[in-house]
């Protein structure tokens, strides 16, 4: 009997060193409808990852060189693979190595000989549940919310896509560091800004939902926006700086006096500013400027 789980063509990676169990594992996935992807190796199976994106791992528990357990740690330190279900294939069910790879990242485990109609439903069932945590996650991030949440330790559980982006441009560490700053930290409370050369990133701690696990917020802030203003409305530097400040309703005094310069060279600048962009009104600069930033 050939059983039909798969959907959409979901991509199984099978990691082990033994080439007559990837045989085998390559003929009953493919069955299945999966796309499989085969690797000998812990380190085979990293360069694997780094150029294609597996929906599910199944690892061997003891591999040479590198054994199921690390290869799991270094699949889950990664932001892109945070949500990515892991299987332990393992012929030991000891209690102590069932846990070690949970806490590895594992998601389940499967005890060999193999049982195929077991192995068939245990990928299926985390497949379903990894996609539903990943579009809880895609809604989040469509209505603003960028979330992540990690251990008391700062070890990362997970993030919404544009998180786990963000996360990627700061600072290795970034995650270890929150753990210690919330010890006293109030719901609310921003903890970290980092800047880079483009944007402003602002980590909030949100709450604490469960004993081990804590979750933040990060959002980021254009931290030149009057150069993306000149760029998109082809204006000099002066004038983008001018109409910024009409946008935020400064009248072209108050402009003046924050530029030091005269409110009559201010008022030739905006006249410049309507003939380059063919706007015509206060209001319709501000607006423009509006919607230019929130693109970003």
């Amino acid at each position: 009997m050939t059983f039909s789980y798969a959907h959409s063509r979901y991509s199984v990676l099978v990691v082990d060193d033994d080439p007559k169990v990837l045989g085998v594992m390559d003929e009953k996935l493919s069955q299945a409808g999966y796309i499989v992807l085969l690797a000998q190796s812990g380190t085979m199976a990293l360069e694997v990852m780094k150029n294609t994106a597996p929906d599910i791992v199944l690892v061997d528990a003891i591999m040479p060189e590198m054994t199921g357990w690390e290869v799991c740690a270094q699949i889950k330190q990664d932001l892109h693979f945070h949500t990515t279900p892991v299987i332990f294939m393992t012929g030991m069910t000891e209690t102590e190595y069932v846990l070690k790879a949970f806490e590895a990242g594992a998601a389940d485990y499967i005890t060999k000989p193999f049982k195929f109609e077991e192995v068939l439903a245990r990928v299926a069932v985390r497949l379903e549940a990894a996609s539903r945590i990943n579009a809880a996650h895609s809604t989040l991030d469509k209505f603003g919310r960028f979330l992540f949440g990690t251990t008391q330790e700062g070890v990362l559980l997970w993030a919404t896509p544009q998180a786990s982006e963000a996360l990627d441009k700061l600072p290795k560490g970034t995650i270890q560091d929150l753990s210690s700053a919330v010890k006293t930290a109030e719901n609310g409370t921003k903890l970290f800004s980092y800047q880079t050369p483009k944007e402003e990133y602002r980590i909030t701690f949100v709450g604490r939902p469960a004993a081990d696990e804590m979750i933040f917020s990060i959002s980021t802030h254009n931290s030149h926006p009057e150069k993306i203003i000149q760029e998109k409305l082809s204006l000099s530097s002066r004038e983008a700086e001018v109409i910024l400040w009409i946008s935020r309703g400064k009248s072209s005094r108050d402009i003046a006096d924050i530029l030091d310069i005269s409110p009559r060279t201010v008022d030739k600048h905006i006249e410049q500013i309507y003939n380059k962009t063919g706007l015509s009104s206060r209001a319709a600069a501000a607006s423009t400027v509006s919607r230019l930033l929130q693109e970003l």
